[in-house]
């Protein structure tokens, strides 16, 4: 059975108490809860839906925002990577959020508007909203908020690291990139913490290393890491190699939890890595990063 939660209505109370009242200061319309974990929201009239995998206690626990790739949704990112199954019992809360598709494109498929592609939908403000409506709810703590994604979702957590740092702490990107119109407008100054993960045979990221940065618009990814880590400061840098011959380098400051991770996985291309191929198991990798963050 469905459970329709109207937010302003069901807990009007609440909101009337923050000073609101009854208007929900989120901005999410209405959630309706379709089973045990999935849900369904609306911002700014665009629906989207959600699964929430949550450990036994939320007060205080870290939370985890995954974005999907072009044309996906939520459930089969999650079935893809199945990021819960290693990061709920470490206590790490874990959401799924599905984007949408472009407003004035009739083929446009399931997205984020990451300044590159589905423009028009206000995608950052969405799950900025969505995040701050999870950590009072549950309890989240707001210090250890991150942002996943994957292909068109790293895409996204480069922009929402340069656009929303004050939300998330940190972000991973696999797969991604940052578009020519965020770098553009890229901050002078970095407060967040970032992990790269790129297949060194990937055809959509442009690498220096392999020249394809120079017929891209968008930045090389070393560029934009080597930014990334002088923006926040940090200026200590060690490189390890893992798994199969994978390249991981850090960028760190004694002193300071922030840091920026790159992994060069070998032979790899634009997919999440596999750990039969790589070696590397992927979701322990990045639960590794995000501990840094404690």
């Amino acid at each position: 059975m469905k459970t329709r939660i109207f937010l302003g209505i069901c807990v009007s109370a609440l909101f009337l108490l923050s000073g609101c009242g009854g208007k929900n200061p989120f901005g999410i319309e209405e959630i309706v809860q379709e089973s045990e974990s999935a849900y369904t929201c609306t911002y700014d009239g665009v629906k989207h839906d959600y699964i929430l995998d949550l450990p036994e206690a939320t007060k205080n626990a870290p939370l985890v925002v995954m974005l999907h790739g072009y044309g996906n949704t939520a459930e089969s990112f999650r079935s893809m990577v199945h990021f819960e199954d290693d990061a709920v019992p470490c206590g790490y809360g874990v959401v799924y959020v599905t984007g949408a598709p472009a407003p004035n494109d009739a083929t446009a498929s399931t997205g984020w508007n990451s300044g590159l592609g589905n423009e028009g939908n206000k995608d950052v403000d969405f799950l900025v909203e969505l995040t701050k409506y999870l950590q009072r709810e549950y309890g989240f703590d707001k210090k250890r908020t991150f942002a996943v994604g994957f292909s068109n979702g790293g895409f996204m957590t480069h922009r929402l690291a340069m656009e929303a740092a004050d939300t998330y702490t940190a972000a991973v990107s696999v797969a991604g990139m940052m578009p020519q119109q965020i770098w553009e407008n890229a901050n002078g100054q970095n407060d967040i913490s970032f992990f790269q993960i790129t297949g060194e045979k990937d055809d959509v990221v442009p690498k220096d290393r392999d020249g394809s940065a120079k017929f891209a618009k968008s930045p090389a990814i070393e560029t934009v890491m080597e930014y990334l880590a002088e923006s926040a400061g940090l200026t200590e840098v060690e490189t390890a190699e893992i798994g199969k011959a994978s390249e991981l380098l850090k960028y760190t400051k004694a002193g300071d939890k922030k840091q920026v991770w790159h992994l060069w996985v070998k032979d790899g291309r634009h997919s999440w890595p596999d750990e039969a191929i790589t070696g590397i198991d992927v979701n322990a990798l990045i639960l590794e990063f995000l501990d840094t963050q404690k």
